[in-house]
């Protein structure tokens, strides 16, 4: 099953991953955000088509209507983009190191997200939806709430 056809994601290596983040880690000064290059997106449909052809099988569709195995479409899921973003507002901005970037997002300090936290916890305790959506869209750059 494929969410959707043009859903696309990037794929890194455990590996590859752990070494870029402990590299990351050596280089950070305090309260830097960095991002890793993780190569150009692939599209999970032709990541699907891929492991149906190294399994040695053949996909079902209307060009190979014997093949084995048909792609199945269950749909976005609630929330759910079909792009991945890797940088919400800040411009990644290179590093020393080829495959690290480090990103200026803009975030609040401890003390203005204790008290919107704060307000966030008090409006889901009282049971107030309006209330919640409303801090969470203060709380959370770029949150817009679509009913």
């Amino acid at each position: 099953m494929v969410t959707h056809p043009d859903m696309v994601r990037y794929f890194i290596s455990i590996p590859e991953a752990a070494g870029l983040v402990v590299q990351a880690g050596a280089m950070a000064k305090g309260g830097e955000i960095f991002s890793l290059d993780m190569g150009e997106p692939i599209r999970i449909l032709d990541l699907a088509r891929m492991m149906i052809a190294l399994s040695g099988r053949q996909v079902r569709d209307a060009e190979h209507p014997d093949g084995e195995i048909a792609i199945e479409f269950g749909g976005l899921r609630p929330g759910e983009k079909l792009v991945e973003e890797l940088h919400l507002a800040g411009r990644p901005e290179p590093t020393e190191h080829p495959r690290i970037l480090r990103t200026d997002e803009p975030y609040l300090g401890p003390e203005e997200f204790a008290v919107h936290f704060e307000a966030l916890r008090m409006a889901a305790n009282d049971d107030d939806p309006v209330a919640v959506r409303m801090e969470l869209e203060r709380l959370v750059d770029g949150y817009r709430y679509a009913p």
